[in-house]
């Protein structure tokens, strides 16, 4: 479980709930179901109309696995990963029982190309890097359809507004036209507040998190690529991890000196 994210989702509903509450005891006066159906209810036909729903959902899905069972990646242990499979590949080891020890799909992947040994080698590397690319092309591409989305709420939160604002004029009349005022003004402003925590308390954090989620995990495939590389050079595991480790903070580096002694 990613907690910093699941503590970051209940923080944001909690403080929108105090902030409420600070505001008046009476938590009923910010219900108003016909303002939850035009937001709700229009940004879901916004998004049937620019966007695949079904794709919309599996990013929903992907973001809550990656809130649930996702995992920071553990870059030393990849590193670490790398250095003992291309260690034992120098030692004669065939690639072929190699791929099985690779703990990421993408090193799998690449050690299963040079096993089948149809590609050479540079043509090898430029699919791993065109693959790499498209990947993380598509992944920055779905991210970007979610913050798209955050432009929905807040402007059909508008839309019950000016909606609220007509009825409320239309009807203004008589003696006690004043007295509706500020009343009437009340629920057409809820409309607005509904747009605004749907699209900053959902959907954009959604969006952010899963452009963060593309940009580790394409990190992570460059340094297997690199890695690739110096697995089918047969290079010195030592130099293979001080390389890959450029790619690092040094807090997240491996310290190669334990991997040797292990």
């Amino acid at each position: 479980m990613n907690i910093f994210s699941v503590i970051g989702l209940v923080l944001g509903g909690v403080v929108f709930f105090i902030g409420l509450r600070l505001a008046s005891e009476n938590m009923m006066m910010f219900v108003d179901y016909p303002s939850m159906f035009i937001v709700l209810g229009g940004t879901f036909a916004a998004t049937a109309i620019c966007f695949q729903l079904d794709r919309i959902t599996v990013l929903f899905k992907i973001f809550l696995s990656h809130i649930l069972g996702g995992k920071k990646i553990n870059y030393a242990k990849l590193i670490a990963n790398i250095m003992q499979i291309g260690e034992s590949y120098r030692n004669g080891e065939g690639m072929d029982s190699l791929s099985s020890k690779a703990d990421d799909p993408f090193l799998k992947e690449a050690l299963e190309l040079i096993g089948e040994g149809f590609l050479e080698s540079k043509h090898l590397i430029r699919l791993l890097e065109d693959r790499m690319d498209n990947m993380n092309k598509m992944r920055m591409g779905d991210a970007g359809k979610i913050r798209t989305l955050s432009q929905f709420p807040p402007a059909f939160g508008m839309m019950g507004t000016t909606i609220g604002m007509i009825v409320l004029l239309a009807n203004l009349g008589g003696e006690d036209a004043m007295k509706m005022i500020g009343p009437a003004m009340g629920v057409c402003l809820i409309t607005t507040l509904y747009g605004v925590v749907v699209a900053n308390l959902v959907v954009i954090p959604i969006g952010e998190n899963l452009i963060e989620s593309a940009k580790d995990i394409h990190q992570k495939n460059q340094i297997i690529l690199e890695g690739v590389k110096h697995i089918m050079k047969k290079s010195n595991p030592v130099v293979v991890a001080e390389e890959l480790n450029s790619f690092l903070l040094p807090s997240e580096r491996l310290d190669w000196k334990e991997v040797v002694k292990g």
